[in-house]
């Protein structure tokens, strides 16, 4: 049985950079706080935890104080950097610079008349969420074309995303939205802001199911990105499977099989990937 590997599996860069600067601080023997799971991957937070790392939810953030906080790569709302300077907190700033970017483009647009910013992704994700504090009375987050004809005539509407959605999802929104905007006479303006390390990897993990027997897609259970390159997956070969721990191996998914493809999500590490790589190799 042959065992490959996809060749751009592993974090992207803005997980590289905020779990980078974690590894630094915690080497170092010092005190570091998360907001939140520092990546939607339970076995590496688990690593950083283990040398020190304390994850906390924002409920817990206005009972901190002196300390260091380490902001993830999803960024955070403008609250949570008020709280931080109210409570003596220092800020290390994890927040991926594309992400960073499409913070300040939408507080920017909060300043112009008669826009409506529409963000195109999940309510509830941490990065929508610090997105659409920037301007929250100009702001409507939309997941499908059902919202997006909700969505209240506007005059110049300027459309977001998340930066890990699936942008043919995108497309099929733009297109959308482009016709609605048309029909009532309004300006459309289009940001994409999904990021190109996730749309990139679209073609080249679609051609990866396609030429192995069997998929294993290794991802966290909150990763969005994750969903986003798992469905690929499977559209592609049907026998894709998603695990988040090399113990969920099933030892018959491999029966008569030739080729085994390994992937998974931008926040999943290359060793973690490896592991599983390794457990396979066992039923051989």
């Amino acid at each position: 049985m042959n065992i490959r590997i996809e060749e751009k599996s592993g974090f992207c860069y803005g997980v590289v950079r905020v779990v980078e600067m974690a590894d630094s601080i915690l080497e170092r023997g010092e005190i570091l706080y998360s907001l939140g799971q520092v990546v939607h991957n339970e076995l590496e937070v688990d690593r950083l935890e283990k040398k020190g790392l304390k994850t906390l939810s924002r409920k817990e953030l206005p009972s901190l104080r002196d300390c260091r906080l380490l902001i993830r790569a999803h960024g955070e709302p403008p609250s949570t950097y008020e709280i931080a300077k109210k409570n003596r907190i220092e800020i290390i700033d994890g927040t991926c610079p594309i992400v960073k970017r499409i913070q300040s483009a939408i507080a920017f647009r909060a300043f112009e008349k008669d826009v409506l910013i529409v963000i195109f992704g999940k309510k509830d994700h941490p990065e929508v969420e610090g997105l659409f504090a920037q301007a929250p009375e100009k702001t409507v987050i939309i997941k499908s074309e059902e919202d997006a004809a909700k969505l209240p005539v506007s005059k110049n509407l300027h459309l977001y995303s998340q930066t890990t959605m699936d942008s043919e999802a995108f497309k099929l929104i733009i297109s959308f939205l482009e016709k609605k905007q048309k029909m009532e006479g309004g300006n459309f303006f289009i940001h994409n802001t999904i990021c190109g390390h996730v749309s990139h990897r679209r073609s080249g993990i679609l051609k990866f199911a396609m030429e192995n027997n069997i998929i294993i897609f290794v991802g966290g259970k909150h990763s969005s990105n994750g969903r986003v390159l798992f469905n690929i997956c499977k559209d592609a070969n049907p026998r894709s499977y998603y695990i988040g721990h090399p113990d969920e191996l099933i030892d018959s998914w491999f029966e008569g099989i030739e080729s085994v493809g390994i992937t998974g999500a931008t926040s999943t590490p290359r060793w973690h990937i490896e592991k599983v790589a390794d457990k396979i190799r066992e039923f051989i």
